[in-house]
């Protein structure tokens, strides 16, 4: 009978990057930013570096909170469509996305 030994750091698995389509490039308030399809939008800010999508009466910065859509604090317009959560919406090539980020 063999002895079972836990696997030893030479011998664990190597993690590999998980296979995701070529980036994008979308548009951010007049900028080009990359992001992949099917993605959320929200992911992508991110992962582009805006950490707030809004503001608040009061002035506050706002930014995606829960990422499954029940919040509505990561409200966008897209494409001209105003009131957009975006982490409910996924990536497209090209697709315009303006904030309410006070510049």
């Amino acid at each position: 009978m063999s002895e079972h030994r836990p696997p030893q750091p030479a011998e664990a698995p190597r993690r590999t990057a998980m296979g995701r389509p070529a980036p994008v490039t979308i548009e951010v308030d007049g900028r080009p930013v990359p992001a992949h399809p099917g993605e959320s939008l929200a992911t992508a800010l991110l992962a582009a570096g805006e950490r707030a999508v809004g503001a608040t009466r009061g002035g506050a910065r706002r930014g995606p909170y829960c990422n499954m859509g029940i919040c509505f604090e990561c409200v966008v317009t897209v494409d001209d469509v105003p009131c957009q959560r975006s982490c409910l919406v996924r990536v497209r090539a090209g697709m315009r996305v303006r904030t309410a980020v006070p510049r």
